[in-house]
């Protein structure tokens, strides 16, 4: 049986503009602080598994800058400089979207988006900020500290202009990876199970944290156009660190963060379209 075809606007007749959204959003945090103070255990063992993966990967850099002065022509804080961004970004994205998008194969398998498809609310809004993972927001703060000492190393002292360009910057990387991972969650309108298509992506993310300058030929386009790993950490780290090559590394950042975000609105609208409940 066909579900009803509904539309994915939120209804004109009860949308009262952003305040509304705005409104169930802080309802939402305040759910997800319910529920992880209900679990703090879990809670406070997660951010301490983050905090050893990200001290594991230093320690990966610090090995690596025992042997050489350089990485292409990136030195070991900038190195460091870059890992830290890279994980603020990863982080700041898992807090906001990540529990979100790998619950929905799960949500179509038991039949709870038919119910979220009745909502009086836009059914990709209710999907991607239904939760949020709160020890993503702590873990996003030791990026930060780390990225401060890198530039203290470094002897950077960024402009205001600099930082409101790394924000703006990284804002548009959290949002290329939100439209990918979502993009490929919603192949699960066919498979019903994309996990592995979902943590596959998730898994390039270690990819970002490398310096573009030590990529070429084919691997290189490839992980700049078709998947942008080596735009979304870099080009904000290159802003703080003044390496800009061409301020056409940042236009092209975000470029591919309109185009990623317009790809994925298309084709979770074509694939909720082809929706059918669970029941039939």
């Amino acid at each position: 049986m066909k579900v009803p075809q509904i539309s994915n606007a939120p209804n004109p007749a009860t949308v009262t503009g952003w305040r509304r959204y705005l409104t169930i959003y802080a309802a939402l945090w305040k759910n997800s602080i319910v529920r992880e103070m209900g679990f703090k255990a879990n809670f406070l063992l997660w951010v301490v598994v983050e905090l050893l993966w990200f001290a594991l990967q230093l320690g990966f850099i610090a090995v690596i800058y025992q042997h050489t002065d350089r990485i292409a022509t990136w030195s070991k804080w900038e190195v460091i400089l870059l890992v830290g961004a890279s994980h603020l970004i990863q982080q700041l994205f898992t807090a906001i979207f990540l529990t979100n998008i790998t619950q929905l194969s799960e949500n179509i398998r038991t039949g709870k988006l038919d119910f979220m498809l009745l909502f009086p609310v836009n059914t990709r809004f209710l999907i991607s900020f239904r939760q949020v993972d709160l020890g993503g927001f702590v873990n996003a703060g030791t990026s930060i500290f780390v990225m401060l000492y890198a530039g203290r190393h470094l002897g950077l002292h960024p402009t205001a202009l600099q930082l409101i360009g790394f924000s703006a910057l990284v804002l548009c990387s959290v949002l290329i990876h939100y439209s990918l991972m979502l993009a490929l969650a919603s192949t699960s309108f066919w498979t019903v199970r994309a996990q592995g298509i979902v943590w596959g992506y998730y898994n390039l993310f270690n990819l970002a944290r490398m310096p573009d300058a030590a990529f070429h030929g084919f691997f290189r386009g490839f992980f700049t156009f078709a998947i942008p790993m080596l735009l979304v950490a870099n080009v904000p780290t290159k802003v703080l660190a003044r390496k800009l090559e061409s301020p056409f590394e940042i236009g092209l950042l975000l470029l591919m963060g309109a185009i990623c975000f317009v790809a994925s609105e298309l084709f979770w609208r074509f694939a909720l379209r082809r929706y059918t409940s669970a029941s039939s």
